[in-house]
């Protein structure tokens, strides 16, 4: 394994401690420690997994990577900040770095599965178009969904963009006044599960995302609960 060294006012800015003007400061004036001595130069290298480094007496412990799986609940945005609105960062009580943010999307209205990572390559072979990941969602509907409506979707239908949707795996689960469906969708454009069924004449009246790749729901999280990812979950997306 590689040793990951670097500039100790990097590694307190990473694990959110502060920004880097405030850290030199801090770290000039005595407020850090290293294995027990005083630190007194920002750009002093260290290695984070290997000592003990301590700001104002609490011990900062380094993580490189962070993997939350949240259950997005209606009325919070898919971002890591906003002034007027309360994101999904906002949720996140215990993450450690300064730098994780949502992988994809959701809706304001839409609940369910969101990843919530640092890990940027693993965010790209999520997102990327040319992997064409399913993602699952449940959804009710105002109208009747139809057996025509799942043949329109597996063939792919126009929502306005300059090509036709990919296939769609559509699963009636109920079809009444209200119906309720399972929609497979392989790609992520936007609004992209309210303007297909938009394109049938029908409209999405509750949402929410049940599965990314090989990432499920866990069914015991309440909305706007979340929880790290195991290992096993971890392996299945890497």
């Amino acid at each position: 394994m590689d040793v990951i060294m670097m500039r100790l006012d990097k590694f307190l800015s990473e694990m959110d401690v502060g920004t880097r003007s405030e850290l030199k400061k801090a770290i000039r004036a005595g407020a850090v420690q290293i294995d027990g001595r005083t630190a007194l130069r920002p750009e002093e290298k260290v290695e984070p997994e290997q000592q003990e480094i301590t700001y104002q007496g609490k011990q900062i412990g380094y993580v490189q990577y962070e993997y939350y799986m949240l259950n997005k609940p209606a009325g919070v945005i898919s971002a890591t900040e906003d002034a007027a609105a309360r994101t999904v960062l906002d949720l996140i009580g215990t993450k450690k770095r300064k730098d994780p943010f949502p992988v994809g999307r959701l809706d304001k209205d839409t609940e369910g599965l969101l990843l919530i990572t640092n890990d940027g390559d693993l965010a790209h072979r999520l997102l990327s178009p040319k992997k064409h990941v399913d993602k699952v969602y449940f959804a009710r509907i105002a109208g009747r969904v139809t057996e025509e409506d799942k043949e329109a979707f597996a063939l792919g239908v126009d929502i306005g963009d300059e090509k036709l949707t990919l296939p769609a795996e559509l699963q009636i689960l109920c079809s009444d006044e209200v119906s309720e469906i399972k929609l497979t969708i392989r790609e992520g454009r936007f609004h992209q599960v309210k303007r297909m069924f938009e394109a049938v004449g029908k409209e999405v009246i509750y949402l929410k995302r049940l599965s990314m790749g090989q990432l499920v729901l866990d069914d015991s999280l309440a909305a706007g609960a979340y929880r790290e990812l195991t290992k096993e979950e971890l392996n299945l997306l890497c």
